[in-house]
């Protein structure tokens, strides 16, 4: 017996007269229904799709039976489109390095800046000398801030690429723009040129503790332990969900058993003790954006594990930071 549906349109959407009548057969899945849009709304793709109940409430899992989502025969249900997508992989390393034409990003803009920021403002008459804060004081004769700097968003380049398998194929294409926004300016530009400056360099912190190599290996010592920690959560949760699968499932190990997002702790602690190393207004700034904008999806991420597991998540977890909130 035909499995028999109505799928009306949530917001506009063009080349179509909407509710369309679909059949599917009665062992249906949610990925034929899906198709079936596609085939009627050819521009419509997959990924442009959200599929609701009448709660508005989104049905997941392309190999699931509609049966096994609540959906029976004579239902209807609701499409939006989701608009021109691209993919959580693409954002990622555009975010963090840039395309593979400009090579923008991080990772490109503190070197720039490293090399020619002493020469821009010796040009405007502020010359400096580099202090242990900026150079980290070994053979190399590297710069602390920028090793540390190249070395996280080199992690997160490493991680994209071998770690994060991502429950959602795509994204909304504008986010790109908005996300990028946020490394490129704030991590980038801003946090570059306010740290390789004269108000970092060896005068204006000769008789601080900024200038002192303990302080600095303290820093330094509590930035990698958090990144570290951060990478140890990805890879618990890489370790839950199969390769080319949506498979959610309750986290353990690490300091899951104290919060619902140790990896954004882990991160805002990083970013913390890089504040305190420079005591840069822009990377506080930067800070507190970020631990802002992960405190959100870490409230959102918790609400949603409570709700996909009913009565079995841990009740006194913490939703990010550690006995606190």
């Amino acid at each position: 017996m035909p499995f028999q549906l109505s799928v009306s349109s949530r917001g506009k959407i063009k080349g179509a007269n909407f509710p369309l009548e679909i059949n599917l057969p009665d062992d249906a899945t949610l990925g034929m229904l899906r198709n079936g849009i596609y085939h009627l709304v050819p521009h419509l793709t997959l990924d442009r799709q959200r599929v609701t109940d009448v709660q508005k409430k989104p049905l997941l899992g392309d190999e699931k039976r509609l049966v096994e989502l609540g959906v029976k025969s004579g239902d209807s249900l609701q499409v939006k489109d989701l608009g021109a997508q691209i993919s959580w992989r693409t954002v990622f390393l555009v975010e963090y390095v840039g395309n593979k034409l400009t090579k923008f990003g991080p990772l490109f803009i503190h070197p720039i800046v490293y090399l020619i920021a002493p020469e821009i403002w010796r040009y405007f008459g502020h010359p400096f000398q580099a202090s242990k804060l900026q150079e980290y004081v070994n053979i190399y004769s590297h710069r602390t801030t920028l090793i540390l700097v190249m070395l996280h968003f080199l992690k997160r380049e490493l991680e994209t690429l071998f770690v994060h398998r991502f429950s959602n194929a795509t994204m909304p294409m504008f986010n790109i723009f908005k996300n990028s926004a946020h490394y490129w300016l704030l991590s980038g530009v801003l946090l570059a040129v306010g740290v390789y400056s004269p108000y970092h360099g060896d005068k204006a912190v000769r008789r601080t503790y900024s200038n002192n190599p303990m302080f600095i290996g303290c820093m330094v010592a509590i930035w990698a332990l958090a990144e570290l920690g951060n990478l140890h959560s990805h890879l618990i949760l890489r370790s839950l969900r199969p390769a080319g699968s949506r498979v959610r499932k309750i986290p353990y190990g690490g300091l899951f058993s104290l919060v619902s997002c140790p990896n954004y702790f882990f991160e805002v602690l990083a970013w913390a003790a890089v504040t305190v190393l420079t005591s840069s207004f822009a990377a506080l700034l930067f800070t507190i954006v970020s631990a802002a904008q992960m405190t959100i999806w870490a409230i959102k991420k918790h609400k949603a594990y409570h709700r996909e597991f009913a009565g079995q998540y841990p009740k006194d977890r913490k939703i990010m930071y550690p006995f606190i909130f």
